[in-house]
């Protein structure tokens, strides 16, 4: 089981190409922060990155870099450390990370092309990667991960040189662009200890979180899981909460409730249904755990969510 795929699917993540700048000559932007997480891919050129409260607060962007911000911050790009404060329109800005339209930067003709990518995700589900993710993900473009540079290119090439069915083809590398990032930075992350990603660091928890996966609805204890992978109860328990942050129990409670948010959202099933699939042998006992996680009970959720136009059909 691909944990990182299984989390990214149920939390819904999608990404969205905001715009395209291109620039040439001495230009400065100011992004607004916004609520969607955000990538910088420079497919031509050079720029920098300013991003006050971060360390190192400037950072330096060649061509096939890609910046990812989680949080979504106000930041500036621009031709270099020297561009001074923003020399865009503010309203075409505005336009354009809205619309995906192109922004034409400087007096000179463009030599720097960067496309912004919005990741967003249903932020509904309490467990997401993104969230785990540090203030400022740089992934060079000389930093030789398998595929990444690839898949830059041909972002670049879709995107100058438009063709059949070119928004699948940008959707599909959207997404893949988001994995390889997370695949790029994995190998010189410090030990995340304490959230979701620490999961990846040790393999005992590793494959107790994939038996939770996998079969959500066995009626596990701490001491069943232990005995399936051949540990202690007390092994488990501590090498768990060191990891992840969380008891293995307080973890398959916050997956259910994530699976059955998903599902009471994306289908028509009855609750008791919903409840069964997610491990929950009493619809009351459903209720009462969903009510305290999502403030409202299974049907009032599956009410809102269908007001909100989020119901499937």
């Amino acid at each position: 089981m691909d944990l990182v795929a299984d989390v990214l699917e149920i939390s819904g993540v999608r990404g969205t190409i905001g715009t395209r700048t291109e620039a040439g000559g001495d230009w400065s932007v100011s992004v607004a922060g916004c609520a969607v997480a955000v990538v910088h891919v420079v497919t031509a050129g050079n720029a920098w990155l300013d991003l006050p409260g971060s360390s190192p607060r400037r950072r330096e962007l060649a061509a096939g870099d890609v910046v990812l911000m989680p949080g979504g911050p106000a930041h500036v790009l621009s031709s270099g450390p020297g561009a001074g404060t923003s020399v865009a329109d503010p309203e075409m800005v505005s336009r354009g990370f809205g619309s995906g339209e192109v922004i034409r930067l400087g007096s000179q003709p463009a030599d720097t092309r960067i496309v912004t990518i919005g990741y967003d995700c249903d932020h509904t589900v309490h467990t997401q990667i993104l969230g785990t993710l540090p203030e400022v993900v740089h992934i060079r473009g000389d930093d030789g991960a398998d595929g990444f540079d690839d898949t830059v290119r041909m972002l670049g090439r879709e995107l100058s040189h438009p063709q059949l069915a070119g928004r699948a083809v940008l959707n599909s590398l959207v997404d893949v662009l988001l994995v390889q990032l997370v695949r790029a930075w994995l190998p010189t992350r410090s030990e995340p200890h304490g959230t979701w990603l620490g999961v990846l660091a040790d393999p005992l928890v590793h494959k107790a979180m994939e038996q939770l996966h996998a079969e959500p609805a066995l009626p596990w204890t701490t001491t069943r899981l232990a005995h399936a992978l051949g540990v202690s109860r007390a092994t488990l328990s501590r090498r768990f909460v060191a990891a992840v942050g969380q008891t293995p129990a307080a973890y398959l409670t916050q997956w259910r409730l994530d699976l059955a948010a998903v599902r009471l959202r994306g289908s028509r099933d009855p609750v008791e249904s919903v409840a069964t699939a997610v491990g929950y042998q009493s619809v009351p006992a459903f209720s009462r755990a969903f009510a305290r996680s999502r403030g409202m009970t299974p049907g009032r959720y599956r009410t809102a969510a269908r007001d909100d136009g989020r119901l499937s059909a």
